[in-house]
């Protein structure tokens, strides 16, 4: 009995040490597999590759010129595209890759340095400097805080409830006065938005925790519908926090530039069309937005946060009150400068002769009123003896220049400045006008199907330069090649002129993009992606409406007479 016992004991504790060896071999295994995958040679040859990826892209653009022909014109389009290259791919920083033109043009001697560099502090770039100084001020005083949780309360804490809010206000905003202007204005307040929504997490718990069960789950993904299809939160919520800062930023600058393009005064591109009315398409629904669904307990309770949290602030103080001031003067001097529809303040005062006051002049001078005004309360020197003394040490600006110079996305000019040098230099070298001349040959296609074309590749050139300037160059030929082909010239100019508004896919396309882009939230990719489903929608619904609503109020299967008179 005991021969055969110790055989089975010993077969028994063999095998149970050979199975706790191989869980221990196999595990300590598959960790430094992990560890050597995570942190070892793969790690070290996909930093190799990235570095490399980039100089590879740079030198292979760069000795790509020895094989173009001298002419101007390719020398031109040589340059627009290694930027649009070097853009898309972020090779170079993008603030770098905007002083190309600097360079390039000169020495391939499509402009001299003296105007190539005059590009880059044009009046648009002053306007964006002085709006975002505003902007600073109003984010150094808090004051974005206040009004983003006023927003927060009127509207909801709903995602769709928000994107519609601020998008109607931007596109409403746009409308009146510049994209840029409008951009700059609303993205702080997005940002403070955003800022408290992520701040909602803590808080909803200590509200929620003593209901008698466990039930902390962060809001945010509550407004993000995640709280039934995600199996752990916590690691995709970092995730869900990008992507609402993604989708919040990018419907500003969207809505900016769409907006625009409702009235003549929205941009400057309608101003060609002043006898033109234009017809705007909106597609709003109210169920997807969740206008009618009920609140639930989470909701309840953020929204109780927030109402809290803007009690906290109190009432205005006197520099609050001093910004907002100066931010609603601003606005009513861009709206009533020059209105379109009725004669501005500036037309007869300053502009009788010719453009004298611009935006850009009315930001500026709002700006310096920032670093003179002070930030508390004056004692008047009239004021009775027996009101208490307001301050007793000089008070300072609202808005100091180390503030200022902190907080101001500088890189961003050269950005702006670089879209101007390119547009300048298509200009300049004649590649503008030889590529109106290759539409020539379209003549031969249908009507719809012209303006299909045309509105693509107006699109595309759009986000690489000027939409000024893009249809400044664009439309003459346009109107002549109208003519010649026999069709209404506001068939074909329409279209396109709302189609260089649709700069929507690169950065520097314009400068609502560049003022988003500008806060860290997306990169260049994301941008692309998003803005090519938004040039595919819009062009859709332009080309919907021009052959629809748009060929009975203008009247556009008829050649008109002052089309045989002269061009528009």
């Amino acid at each position: 009995m005991q021969g055969r016992a110790e055989p089975a004991r010993h077969r028994r504790f063999r095998a149970g040490r050979n199975q706790r060896r191989h869980g221990r071999f196999r595990a300590g295994r598959n960790q430094q597999r992990h560890r050597r995958f995570r942190t070892g040679r793969n790690q070290q040859k996909l930093r190799r590759f990235r570095a490399g990826w980039k100089q590879t892209i740079i030198l292979a653009c760069s000795f790509y010129r020895a094989h173009v022909s001298i002419v101007q014109e390719a020398s031109c389009a040589y340059v627009i595209i290694l930027m649009a290259v070097y853009w898309c791919t972020e090779a170079l920083p993008l603030a770098v890759t905007s002083l190309l033109p600097a360079v390039l043009f000169p020495m391939l001697g499509i402009m001299q340095s003296k105007m190539v560099c005059m590009q880059y502090l044009k009046d648009t770039n002053m306007l964006f400097v002085g709006g975002l100084m505003v902007a600073v001020a109003v984010e150094h005083w808090n004051l974005h805080k206040r009004i983003a949780l006023r927003v927060l309360l009127i509207v909801g804490v709903r995602p769709a409830l928000l994107m519609l809010g601020f998008m109607g206000v931007t596109a409403f905003l746009s409308m009146w006065i510049s994209n840029t202007a409008t951009t700059a204005m609303m993205v702080p307040i997005v940002q403070a938005v955003l800022e408290q929504l992520n701040k909602q997490e803590t808080e909803s718990s200590r509200m929620t925790c003593g209901e008698g069960r466990p039930q902390y789950i962060p809001y945010f993904l509550v407004v993000l519908h995640m709280l039934d299809g995600s199996p752990e939160p916590k690691q995709n919520e970092s995730a869900e926090k990008r992507l609402m800062a993604k989708g919040m930023t990018l419907c500003v600058c969207y809505a900016a530039s769409i907006g625009g393009t409702a009235t003549l005064t929205g941009t400057v591109l309608n101003k060609h069309f002043t006898s033109t009315i234009f017809v705007s398409i909106r597609f709003h629904g109210i169920q997807t937005w969740g206008c009618g669904a009920v609140k639930s307990k989470k909701e309840i309770s953020a929204y109780n946060v927030i109402r809290e949290q803007h009690l906290q602030l109190g009432p205005m103080c006197f520099g609050e009150l001093s910004v907002l001031a100066l931010f609603s003067l601003l606005v009513a001097l861009w709206f009533t400068r020059d209105p379109g529809f009725v004669e501005g303040w500036a037309t007869h005062t300053f502009n009788t002769e010719a453009e004298y006051v611009t935006d850009a002049t009315v930001a500026i001078f709002i700006a310096m009123l920032l670093f003179i005004l002070p930030s508390r309360q004056p004692r008047l020197c009239f004021g009775s003896s027996t009101e208490p003394q307001i301050y007793s040490v000089p008070s300072p600006a609202l808005l100091s220049w180390k503030v200022a110079q902190k907080k101001l996305p500088w890189n961003i000019v050269l950005l702006l400045g670089g879209g101007f040098a390119l547009a300048k230099g298509s200009e300049e070298s004649g590649l503008s006008r030889w590529m109106g001349n290759q539409l020539t040959p379209l003549h031969s296609i249908p009507p719809w199907a012209i303006v299909i074309i045309l509105c693509l590749l107006i699109a595309i050139f759009t986000e690489c330069t000027s939409n000024v300037a893009t249809a400044t160059l664009f439309l003459p030929v346009l109107a002549s090649m109208s003519q010649s082909v026999g069709i209404n010239p506001l068939y074909i100019m329409v279209p396109c002129t709302l189609s260089a508004s649709f700069a929507f896919m690169l950065p520097v396309a314009t400068p609502p993009n560049a003022i988003v882009f500008s806060y860290g939230y997306l990169k260049v990719s994301d941008m692309a992606r998003t803005g090519m489903m938004m040039n595919v929608i819009g062009i859709f619904c332009i080309t919907l409406s021009i052959n629809t609503w748009g060929k009975a109020m203008f009247k556009l299967d008829s050649f008109p007479a002052w089309a045989n008179q002269t061009v528009i």
